[in-house]
């Protein structure tokens, strides 16, 4: 048996009687590491029935959520760094000791099943789990594996960037500073974008956000971000706009005060219907653009701009839980002023 935090009933809870995770051909047992606290997992936590009723809903996408019992405990943690311990049978996989990462997904007799929720299979939650040896990537440089670890999260910056299809010359503006919105300043200024200007109510998040490379950082309790972006983005035309919030309302506002031509990126996800004005967008020729995760290649980017100094991530890391902790860890990143990232180290 092994050690484990899962979510029961919304609360994350420890367990110290998890069946010890037995690898099949093409898979790799691993010790974890680390393993960040996502805020995808937050979200599952406070709304993880509404998130299975609109998958359920939801047709020409696979499910993330497919023959999930939420009446049953759920292993949770994506963003991993491991240390290789053996490998099925048959399976050609690096040595015992070895560190590594992966995307979230898990190859399967059934097929690939993604890393992100499951009532069977343990997570980064966990003191070991399963990765498939045909997605391994090795942890280059000596890099810390809990700076690795947050090569998944970055990576969500990198497809938002990448789809946004922003080029030189144009400025961005990026409404909230939460992990996947710094990621998008992180990696816009790192292609080097200029102006970014960053929004968020939170003075530590706003600080985070000019750490991260934006040239300001806006309260919008305070000051409109349109105002500044008019002040700093002079001569550039329409900024990009990523929203990380995904908050009910956000993307009206958006669309009421956005200069004209503006592309929208959306990364955040509201979990409830959106009322949107429709003659703001286009009156204005407004283009939507919403975003996903990342490709396995943009998630081997991340990872190399970290082990090659690219990115520095360090600041976002706030605080270290044990297993025992998770769920104190959940609770506390509810205060944006107290925590933006928290490392669960399961054998630390």
């Amino acid at each position: 048996m092994m050690r484990a935090s899962v979510l029961r009933n919304g609360r994350m809870i420890y367990r110290d009687d998890v069946p010890e995770p037995v690898p099949g051909q093409g898979q790799v047992l691993v010790e974890v590491t680390a393993c960040g606290v996502c805020g995808g997992d937050l979200h599952f936590a406070a709304h993880g029935a509404r998130m299975v009723e609109l998958a359920d809903q939801m047709t020409g996408a696979p499910s993330l959520t497919d023959g999930l019992d939420l009446g049953r405990d759920v292993f949770m943690g994506h963003e991993y760094a491991a240390e290789v311990i053996g490998a099925g049978p048959d399976t050609d996989a690096p040595a015992p000791g070895s560190a590594v990462t992966s995307v979230p997904a898990l190859v399967t007799a059934q097929g690939i099943a993604p890393r992100l929720f499951s009532n069977t299979q343990p997570g980064g939650y966990a003191e070991r789990m399963l990765l498939s040896a045909d997605l391994l990537l090795p942890i280059p440089n000596g890099l810390d594996p809990r700076l690795a670890a947050l090569a998944e999260p970055m990576a969500v910056g990198l497809h938002a960037l990448n789809r946004s299809g922003i080029e030189a010359g144009t400025g961005a503006v990026v409404i909230g500073c939460g992990p996947a919105g710094l990621a998008a300043v992180a990696e816009l200024h790192t292609r080097g974008i200029e102006p970014i200007v960053a929004a968020d109510f939170s003075p530590a998040r706003r600080e985070l956000g000019r750490l991260m490379g934006a040239h300001e950082v806006v309260d919008p309790g305070v000051e409109s971000v349109w105002d500044v972006w008019r002040r700093t983005g002079t001569g550039r035309g329409a900024p990009v706009v990523f929203e990380a919030v995904g908050v009910p309302g956000v993307l009206d506002a958006i669309l009421r005060e956005t200069p004209v031509a503006t592309r929208i990126i959306v990364i955040g996800a509201a979990m409830e219907p959106d009322a949107l004005t429709p003659y703001f967008g286009i009156a204005k020729e407004v283009e939507f653009r919403f975003v996903q995760a990342y490709t396995p290649a943009e998630f081997t980017e991340t990872l190399c701009q970290i082990a090659e100094g690219e990115l520095d991530v360090a600041p976002l890391i706030t605080g270290e839980v044990g297993l025992a902790d998770v769920g104190w860890a959940f609770d506390q990143l509810g205060d944006p002023e107290q925590h933006c990232k928290i490392l669960v180290l399961p054998n630390g």
